[in-house]
């Protein structure tokens, strides 16, 4: 790792404050310009621990950055993955508090409820599928508690800002009808997405991977170095098959996935 070891704690504990305040702090690669992705992930382990010493429970994982496009836009050619937190669930049809957020965004995505423990780092689809309960209709909302802009060098974000900012994860919103794993091909699970009742966006989700469960598998490996695994009702976003959609307060977001069923929220 590039960082030191207070370097890395500060950066978490700006992270917390910035989430608190609504005040998007400076990118950590501008600040840090030797950052490298295992310090961004020793920053996001060190504030999902502030999260957990105040009470929060770790209820799974999210995937983000599944797509070709956003990868090389972003200059890498893998995922990236964050920690999802009990008080990031919203119920389905439900409120979410617009003030709670900075600038938030929505993704499409599935998500996976494990039904058995499942370590790396060889795991494959196929182990995916087999340890996977149901797949279920999920909503993600994104923010972003660093600047997505530097105002000074005009810089965007990278992968190391996304990262350390917890995958850019705000919240979840799981909803639609339950399958079981193999009961569908899931590459052509498919949704519709409204913003106040206007078609936004659309996407199969082929478009994770080719596969959604290839990038939980992903997950499962990357995550055993850590000495960690995917534990029974842990739930995993496996990644979006959309373009984010920007939410603001007054908002209501809504994706069908057909047969599937839909899940939305409102902001309010």
């Amino acid at each position: 790792m590039a960082l030191a070891s207070h370097d890395i704690a500060l950066s978490a504990k700006r992270l917390d404050a910035a989430e608190k305040s609504r005040i998007q702090i400076r990118q950590l690669s501008q600040e840090y310009p030797q950052i490298t992705i295992e310090d961004a992930y020793a920053i996001q382990k060190a504030w999902i621990e502030i999260k957990v010493a105040e009470g929060r429970t770790v209820k799974g994982h999210k995937i983000g950055l599944t797509s070709k496009a956003m990868q090389s836009a972003l200059g890498i050619d893998e995922p990236d993955s964050g920690v999802l937190l009990d008080d990031t669930f919203f119920a389905d049809g439900g409120i979410v508090p617009s003030d709670r957020f900075i600038a938030t965004r929505i993704e499409a995505e599935l998500a996976f409820v494990m039904k058995q423990r499942l370590s790396g780092p060889d795991c494959t689809l196929f182990d995916i599928l087999n340890a996977t309960d149901f797949v279920v209709p999920a909503l993600e909302i994104l923010d972003t508690r660093i600047q997505r802009v530097d105002p000074a060098t005009k810089t965007t974000r990278k992968i190391f800002d996304t990262i350390a900012d917890n995958a850019a994860n705000a919240g979840i919103v799981l909803g639609g009808r339950p399958l079981r794993p193999l009961d569908a091909d899931l590459r052509w699970v498919g949704a519709l997405c409204s913003k106040n009742g206007q078609i936004e966006e659309t996407g199969l989700a082929a478009g994770v991977l080719n596969h959604p469960a290839i990038a939980v598998a992903w997950l499962a490996n990357r995550i055993a170095a850590q000495g960690l695994a995917l534990e029974p009702g842990q739930v995993v976003l496996a990644g979006s098959f959309i373009r984010a959609i920007e939410a603001r307060k007054g908002d209501t977001i809504q994706a069908d996935y057909g047969p599937y069923g839909t899940v939305s929220c409102y902001f309010a």
